[in-house]
């Protein structure tokens, strides 16, 4: 068996790294150089959930899992695409969105959401994002799925001063299960083969609400 494609689903962390509204920007500052201490060293600020990232159920609970307090097979597994493109601004992801894969759904997948919204990275309008609603998230729940990604910088709702939310269900359900939520994902549209082996394995930071990834999507040949 060897690795037959690699597909990256990461964005890019720079000091134009898009974020959610009031978080941290990415800061690159070099640190050491070549020319005056023989090697380069970047340093690095950033906030927690900068670029594509995985959401820890302690980011909505006190007294659940932290990042580094999660069994690895939360963040490997595979991937199970439900095609959620063509909703439009604020776009509702339901059942009828997920059902058409529901017979995949089970422990161990990663259940992908792939909305197209990542095409709006950098712009005003990536903030009025497509979000999955609260019953098919626990629809997905009840059979077993315990990790969620979506190509968006949110998998609730973005409130803003005319649409204020509703209290960010879905991080709480997937939270109430020691789950793990994928956010900022990108170039779902390249997967285009059956099967994928998704890895969404975050920086070990100690203690933290989430992490920054390289997620990616394997395929395998027999």
């Amino acid at each position: 068996m060897r690795i037959s494609k690699v597909v990256d689903l990461s964005l890019v962390i720079n000091a134009h790294t898009q974020t959610y509204p009031g978080d941290p920007e990415a800061r690159f500052l070099v640190h050491s150089t070549i020319e005056r201490d023989g090697f380069n060293l970047l340093s690095v600020s950033m906030g927690s959930q900068t670029g594509t990232h995985v959401d820890a159920p302690y980011h909505f609970d006190e007294s659940a899992p932290k990042i580094d307090e999660l069994p690895l097979d939360r963040f490997v597994g595979r991937g199970v695409i439900v095609d959620a493109r063509g909703l439009g601004a604020r776009g509702v992801i339901t059942w009828e969105h997920v059902e058409p894969v529901a017979d995949q759904l089970e422990p161990g997948v990663i259940v992908l959401l792939h909305t197209g919204w990542s095409e709006h990275y950098g712009t005003a309008q990536y903030f009025e994002n497509p979000y999955l609603d609260a019953t098919a998230c626990r629809r997905m729940i009840e059979l077993g799925v315990r990790t969620f990604g979506i190509d968006a910088i949110n998998i609730d709702e973005t409130p803003d001063e005319t649409h204020p939310g509703v209290g960010f269900p879905v991080h709480h359900l997937i939270a109430d299960v020691a789950g793990v939520i994928s956010e900022n994902l990108t170039n779902l549209a390249a997967i285009d083969f059956a099967r994928p082996l998704v890895s969404l394995l975050p920086i070990a930071f100690e203690a933290a609400d989430g992490a920054p990834v390289r997620a990616v999507a394997l395929e395998f040949e027999a």
